[in-house]
C-alpha cells in the first residue's frame, strides 16, 4: 500500500513526461556509483595483496 502512494506522490510531483528521463538519469547514477565501489574495493584489495 505505501509504494502504491509513493509512486502516486511521484506521478504528482513530476507528471507522466518526466519520469522516463527521470528513470534514465536514476540508473546510469547507480551505475556510476556501483563502478565507483567497485574500484575502491578493487585498490584495497591490491592494496591488501602488495602487503
Amino acid at each position: 500500500m505505501k509504494y502504491l502512494l509513493i509512486v502516486l506522490v511521484i506521478l504528482l510531483l513530476f507528471g507522466t513526461k518526466k519520469l522516463p528521463e527521470l528513470g534514465k538519469s536514476l540508473g546510469q547514477s547507480l551505475r556510476e556509483f556501483k563502478d565507483a565501489t567497485k574500484g575502491l574495493a578493487d585498490e584495497d584489495e591490491k592494496k591488501q595483496d602488495q602487503s
